[in-house]
Formats: C-alpha cells, sequence, structure tokens
C-alpha cells in the first residue's frame, strides 16, 4: 500500500511547478502562457490541477490581479528551490562542470570580495564561483537563487544553516559637502540630529540603536540605489557596515566610522537538506579573509572610508 503522499508526489509534474512560478512572476494567465509558450487556458488548467493535488486554493484570482495565499507563498518557495536544482542538476550533468552560487543583498564579504574570489579561482578552479545580488533579507537562498547567502541584516536564523564568518564596523555614509564630512568619525549619539535612509527589507540599521525617546527621523528606501541616492542628495545619512563603504564608493558620498556602536556580525546561511558540497570550504575561506584582516596591524594614521 502506498503512504499517505505518495500518490500525490508522484503525479506533481515539473510543468505545475513552472506554471505557479511563471503566472505569480509575471502578474497574469496570459503573460504566463506567453512565458511558457502555453494557452492561457492551458495555464488555468496546469494551475488547477496543481491546487487540486495538493488539496489547497494557491492564488487569490480577480479581474485584475493574481496574489499567492499563505498555502501559494509556501508552495512557490518550495517550488523555485526544487526548480532550481533541477537546473543544476541538468547543467552539471551536460556540462560536467559544477559551480557554487553565493547570494548577497548589498555586499558580498565587502573588501574581502576580490580576494575571496582570487584564492577561490586559484584553489578550487573545478567548482566555478558566482556571486548573485538580490534584494531579498536572505540574499535569494529562499528564492532557491543561490548555494550560500550573505547575511548581515537581522533576521531569524533559526530555519537556516548558518556560520558566523566575522564582523564588520558600522560606517556613517553621508554627501560629500556635508560638514560631517570633514570631521575623522561620528558618534551614535549624533545620529538623532538627523534624519536616517533606512531600508526596512535588507538593511543592517533598526532604531533600536537608540532609546525609544532619542531616535532619529527615517526616510525609508527600496535597495541599495535608492539608498545611496537618497543620501547624496544631501536630506539622509545612513548608517551601514564595512562592506558598503567597500563596495560602493561613489561620487558625491563620504563614508566616515561610527563609534559607540556595536559591530554588525556577518553570517553565511544554507539549506541543511541541500547543502553544496563546496558550502564549508566557502564557510573556511570566508572566515580566514575576515580573521586575517582582524590580526592585521593597521597603518598609523590610516583612515578608512
Amino acid at each position: 500500500m502506498d503512504k499517505p503522499g505518495t500518490t500525490t508526489a508522484a503525479a506533481l509534474e515539473l510543468k505545475h511547478l513552472r506554471c505557479l512560478v511563471a503566472i505569480v512572476d509575471t502578474g497574469s494567465f496570459t503573460d504566463a502562457g506567453h512565458a511558457l509558450g502555453m494557452s492561457q487556458a492551458a495555464v488555468s488548467r496546469t494551475l488547477a490541477g496543481l491546487e487540486t493535488l495538493l488539496g489547497v486554493r494557491l492564488l487569490h484570482r480577480t479581474s485584475r490581479s493574481v496574489a499567492p495565499t499563505a498555502a501559494g507563498v509556501q508552495a512557490l518557495a518550495r517550488a523555485r528551490i526544487l526548480l532550481a536544482g533541477t537546473e543544476e542538476l541538468v547543467r552539471e550533468a551536460t556540462t560536467g562542470h559544477t559551480r557554487l552560487h553565493i547570494g548577497h543583498a548589498w555586499s558580498a564579504f565587502g573588501r574581502h570580495t576580490t580576494e575571496f574570489q582570487r584564492r577561490w579561482h586559484e584553489q578550487h578552479p573545478e567548482t566555478e564561483l558566482r556571486l548573485i545580488r538580490h534584494n531579498t533579507p536572505t540574499g535569494g537562498l529562499a528564492e532557491g537563487l543561490c548555494d550560500l547567502a550573505v547575511i548581515r541584516a537581522p533576521i531569524d536564523l533559526t530555519p537556516w544553516s548558518h556560520a558566523r564568518i566575522g564582523d564588520e564596523a558600522r560606517y556613517v555614509a553621508m554627501a560629500s559637502d556635508d560638514p560631517w564630512a570633514r570631521r575623522r568619525s561620528i558618534r551614535l549619539d549624533e545620529i538623532p540630529r538627523r534624519t536616517l535612509a533606512i531600508d526596512r527589507r535588507t538593511g543592517t540599521t533598526a532604531l533600536g540603536l537608540w532609546p525609544e525617546a532619542d531616535r532619529p527621523a527615517v526616510e525609508f528606501t527600496h535597495d541599495i540605489d535608492d539608498w545611496l541616492a537618497a543620501i547624496a542628495t544631501g536630506r539622509c545619512i545612513g548608517l551601514s557596515p564595512q562592506a558598503t563603504a567597500a563596495q560602493y564608493r561613489r561620487d558625491g558620498i563620504t563614508y566616515r566610522p561610527l563609534r559607540g556602536a556595536e559591530p554588525v556580525p556577518v553570517h553565511l546561511i544554507w539549506r541543511a537538506h541541500t547543502t553544496h558540497p563546496a558550502t564549508h570550504t566557502a564557510i573556511a575561506l570566508a572566515a580566514g579573509l575576515y580573521r586575517e584582516a582582524r590580526c592585521a596591524p593597521r597603518p598609523r594614521g590610516r583612515l578608512e572610508t
């Protein structure tokens, strides 16, 4: 006798998952059909078949919009992971090459990124390394777009396997003509005098850094480019780890160290049930680079920006 759920799993096909993802990503059944090379009616039938197999409604549908239900959100995340895994299996089987995808929301390994890439290429030429920027809290891991992700934002790490690879000092970003740009550093207790740009989705700065009665005014931004643009105008300042100062140097923006704040922890996270063979090798290399930087003597009089 088949175990419960065995028949459903056997009947589930990749076309069901591709159909669900396409509908959500394109926003309509018609556009999903164009993307998949199917008719709108075939898309509707395929989705209906998936909902019947799972026994739940996956999408809220109106005449103008399509949005996933609570069950649909879970199914969508799992579908992306399965499809990404299938595509990787096909690539590895047909090309004979393996790849390691490392995702990140803003910065990869900050000032260590180039050295990480160089050493990886020298020491592990059999595994192609790709760094992927994806503006989600998990850097694309939950979406199935990468094998590992660099995380600095204060997210719940419970669902993921994770390793802390280092810490980064916080910096203040400001317009280059800002009076603070002439200073060597800024204190945390000075920030409430200014308007602070914060990315609620993937940023590392939270208002809990200050007492509730003494918090800065806030302008919320959508991603790193939006954040930098708000700061360049001079209407906001921003707080970010050293990695941002290293990887996003821009004309018109100056970075200065922030005093009085705890450093930002840097983690690598991955899915325990689909751990890439090179995961722990990548962790060791990244942690080693952060450790080397921490132990290296800092030249006198040098100001990092």
